[in-house]
């Protein structure tokens, strides 16, 4: 059993643009030549195999949110980060993909 849960992209769209999540709580584990492609201003670029390497600079003091192009990937580092003792995390479901049709973009 996981302590992570999975948050549809509308519902994490809506927390964002209501200033509800704060800089450095959103996490897109993406490679670099999709951060470059589209992204979220107000997230903090960290690709998945890189994650290990920098937990000193992830927040462990407030709920993160964990995206990437469609939810895969994220889930797999919402798993990891728990087993270092990550505590709230949230899974975007859908990642970048459901995020961008929500905007109006298409993402892939």
């Amino acid at each position: 059993m996981s302590n992570w849960e999975e948050i549809e992209a509308d519902v994490f769209l809506q927390l964002l643009e209501k200033g509800h999540i704060e800089a450095g709580q959103v996490i897109d584990v993406r490679e670099s030549f999709e951060w470059d492609y589209y992204h979220l201003e107000q997230s903090t670029h960290i690709p998945m195999n890189t994650i290990p390497h920098h937990l000193g600079q992830i927040a462990d003091d407030k709920p993160l949110y964990i995206v990437c192009a469609h939810g895969v990937r994220s889930a797999n580092v919402c798993g990891y980060l728990e087993k270092q003792g990550y505590g709230s995390l949230l899974n975007v479901t859908g990642g970048m993909a459901a995020i961008a049709l929500l905007q109006g973009f298409q993402y892939d």
